[in-house]
């Protein structure tokens, strides 16, 4: 077993039990704990993987602006309602039966597909790739995604300043 082996293993054992956590725990803070350390654990596995992209882009966004917003939420709201925040778990043993028959499945197709393994010599930085594609091939749809996203920023910024009044 290489070094590259063992970190992949501890990349998913780090995933899969921070997951547990945030699905099981019963106060919200450590819920959302639990989401930060599975998203870091789904960046390492796409480093692992050699999408640097990806894994910058999980970082970003998901760990540094969705989770803090998450988190300033829940203890923002707390302070305000002076309400405690908890999950209850409601019937946990039909969701047990559903997800343990999923994973049979997932499992099952796992084990049943030939994959393809490509050696760490032929992967290239996806970011390199990604920018000549961007500015390429797909510059027009690019170009429309980015204005969309202007007009809906402004949308929600007159929005905002009209409910402010």
């Amino acid at each position: 077993m290489t070094t590259f082996d063992v970190m992949f293993y501890v990349f998913a054992a780090w995933t899969l039990a921070s997951a547990a956590i945030m699905v099981f725990a019963r106060n919200i803070i450590y819920n959302a704990i639990g989401l930060l350390f599975t998203l870091i654990g789904v960046a390492g596995l796409y480093v692992m993987l050699g999408a640097d992209f990806l894994a910058a882009t999980q970082m970003l966004i998901y760990v540094g602006g969705i989770l803090v917003l998450l988190l300033f939420g829940v203890m923002l709201s707390q302070r305000f309602t002076g309400l405690e925040m908890r999950t209850g778990t409601l019937r946990m043993w039909p969701a047990l039966l559903v997800c343990a028959g999923v994973a049979a499945i997932m499992i099952r197709l796992i084990m049943s597909n030939p994959w393809q393994v490509t050696t760490t010599a032929e992967m290239a930085p996806t970011v390199k790739n990604l920018g000549i594609l961007l500015m390429t091939d797909y510059l027009i749809p690019f170009e429309i995604v980015s204005v969309l996203l202007l007009a809906a920023l402004v949308g929600a910024a007159f929005i905002a300043r009209r409910e402010a009044r």
